[in-house]
């Protein structure tokens, strides 16, 4: 058994896919027509053939109550792992991303939380050197 695909859910699929591409820098993998909607992934491009993030419409009724508890509460809806989380938050704030939390040390590593502009908060995580 193993990871291929999950999703995260967005108010806004075009938007979502700018902001995870041109300020996030994954690259599309499948972009299918789906009536108003689309089957719409993304990938690392240091990983393009590893596990995809569905960008999922957030339309169903349970969805928005859902991702309102986790936002008020600060939890990050998905966490991505980069080398370095102080250069990404530095490179991401150019950008023009809001983070709710800046570079902090959570032991063996260091995490910040961004908004992502689509609904969610997201995490990112580097493992500190041994």
């Amino acid at each position: 058994m193993r990871i291929r695909l999950t999703s995260i859910f967005v108010d806004d699929q075009r938007a979502a896919l700018a902001f995870y591409t041109d300020v996030l820098g994954f690259t599309v993998r499948h972009d299918i027509p789906l009536g108003d909607a689309a089957w719409l992934t993304v990938v690392s491009p240091e990983d393009p053939d590893g596990p995809e993030l569905l960008l999922e419409p957030a339309g169903h009724p349970a969805v928005k109550p859902y991702r309102d508890a986790l936002a008020e509460d600060g939890i990050p809806l998905v966490q991505f792992a980069v080398d370095d989380v102080a250069g990404e938050y530095e490179r991401l704030v150019a950008r023009g991303v809001v983070f709710t939390q800046p570079p902090t040390d959570a032991g063996p590593v260091m995490v910040a939380v961004l908004d992502d502009t689509c609904g969610n908060l997201v995490q990112i995580v580097s493992e500190k050197p041994a």
